[in-house]
């Protein structure tokens, strides 16, 4: 009997272990595609077997009717595709074909899948015992509930991905944004109803936080519109596969492509813009695209990519547009390159909403500290910017990693909504809103602690000569016993013939 866990935050764990039995035959980088295909593969399944079990009450002929299914956003499923049929082939030789055949026999028959899913398990490094082991796992497990409302394989496949991003270090990032970063972005930018983009979307983490925005905002994520591309065609694919599962309509393109060489929409003038691009991308073919139409604010520098990524998504924003980006610091602040007049030309035109500095470790993939930057086309504080200071908020959840908690990213959001009411009081140490004219008094250096300035601290009501007559005699009694200290260690290593 299948252990039903839709209710148990203890489910991701379960999908975990099955990661955990192919530890010891293949990489991460490998094995990510075996077991987040096995999920969809499984998810599909169920959610298949479900409607195919309501169908078959009424008529056989509607249960093999595929316009009943995909009026339920359901995919039809092959019956060499049917997890009942893949699991009674689990321990024989020939599992990882039967996958491989399953997978193909998918893509046949839903054609947004085509050339999307994995079909790589018949390949001899992939030891078919394990695999059977995973397949077991999987039969043992209820991956989809009824009706599909608990989003199941949204919280698996991204409590997975970032499991994977853990163990790939420095790769993950082509594919994975962690997600308190995600819905920071998304609870600000708030995409409701229009067009989205990302120009380097991974595996389509904001795409899906904008679809839960929208729904936890009772809306229709029918209202979104999305737009992406990235130049990595595995991630590209896990992009697709991660959207279709979830019925999230989206144009990636025919293929993976290169943004700066190949933008695959040309055209678009998009309402929301959020995207985590690659951090100091270099080089990255500057020096071909030199009078390149995107580059209204100057020519970014051949050694770092980031105002390229930026002034690529100011040219797609549409008349309201929205952008959310994050960005390296040194963006902040960066001189070199020409990087301070674009960043001066930026804030000039009146774009730059606000700017929040963000904890250290946030990231699997890199310790390099980032910014959020929030552009607008219309903003209501016009010629002002808010900079907000969020090093300190996140709680540490490992020993290498921090997450925003959400009280954390509902004072982010609160803050901005405060903002563009005109509502908002400066608060030292987190928060303050500075004119454009301050700003340039400040060379269009844009780090939030330059203007919020450090946080008051509370009155302990000790007088202050008091306080640093006590302070200053405790500092004495400290040198005196370090005096003492070095004294007996002198003493020590000069009975054993050394001095120093």
């Amino acid at each position: 009997m299948a252990i039903d866990n839709s209710a148990e935050l203890g489910f991701e764990r379960e999908i975990w272990k099955a990661a955990d039995i192919m530890r010891g035959n293949i990489d991460a980088a490998e094995y990510k595609h075996v077991i987040l295909g096995l999920i969809f593969l499984k998810y599909i399944s169920d959610r298949f077997d479900s409607r195919y079990n309501e169908l078959i009450q009424e008529s056989k002929e509607f249960a093999n009717d595929r316009d009943f299914y995909e009026e339920r956003n359901i995919f039809f499923v092959p019956e060499i595709a049917r997890w009942s049929y893949i699991a009674s082939h689990a321990h024989t030789p020939e599992i990882g074909k039967v996958i491989d055949a399953a997978m193909d026999a998918i893509e046949q028959d839903n054609r947004k899948l085509k050339g999307v899913l994995p079909k790589t398990f018949a390949r001899p490094e992939l030891d078919k015992r394990r695999l059977g082991e995973v397949v077991d796992l999987f039969s043992n497990i209820a991956v989809a509930d009824n009706d599909g409302s608990m989003d199941l394989l949204g919280r698996t496949y991204e409590y997975c991905l970032g499991q994977f991003a853990e163990q790939e270090g420095k790769k993950a990032g082509e594919f994975y944004t962690p997600a308190c970063i995600v819905r920071t972005l998304v609870e600000v930018i708030q995409p409701f109803n229009g067009r989205v983009y990302d120009p380097c979307c991974g595996s389509g983490g904001m795409f899906v936080q904008s679809a839960k925005f929208v729904l936890s905002h009772a809306g229709n994520i029918n209202n979104l519109s999305v737009y992406g591309q990235d130049s990595n065609p595995t991630t590209w694919k896990l992009c697709r596969m991660n959207l279709a599962i979830r019925g999230i309509e989206a144009d990636l393109g025919k293929q993976a492509s290169d943004t700066f060489f190949d933008d695959l929409h040309p055209t678009i003038k998009a309402d929301y813009i959020l995207a985590n691009p690659p951090f100091n991308l270099s080089p990255w073919g500057a020096d071909k695209l030199s009078e390149d139409v995107r580059w209204k604010y100057g020519k970014p520098p051949i050694g770092n990519a980031n105002f390229a990524w930026m002034q690529h998504m100011i040219f797609h924003m549409s008349e309201k547009g929205r952008i959310g980006i994050v960005l390296a610091n040194g963006s902040l602040s960066s001189q070199s390159g020409g990087e301070g007049e674009i960043r001066k030309r930026i804030v000039e035109d009146d774009l730059v909403e606000g700017i929040v500095a963000m904890p250290s470790q946030l990231f699997y993939t890199t310790q390099i500290p980032v910014s959020l930057w929030f552009l607008n086309r219309k903003k209501t504080q016009s010629n002002k910017t808010l900079f907000i200071d969020a090093r300190k908020m996140g709680t540490m959840v490992s020993r290498r990693l921090r997450e925003m908690t959400e009280d954390d990213i509902a004072k982010i959001a609160t803050t901005f909504t405060a903002f563009n009411e005109g509502s908002l009081n400066a608060a030292k140490g987190y928060c303050a809103v500075v004119s454009t004219e301050e700003i340039a008094k400040q060379d269009f250096i844009l780090t939030p602690g330059r203007y919020v300035g450090i946080e008051e601290q509370d009155n302990d009501g000790e007088p202050f000569d008091e306080k640093m007559s006590r302070l200053t005699g405790e500092l004495s009694e400290m040198f005196k016993r370090s005096h003492e200290l070095e004294s007996e260690i002198r003493k020590r290593l000069g009975a054993i013939g050394y001095e120093i």
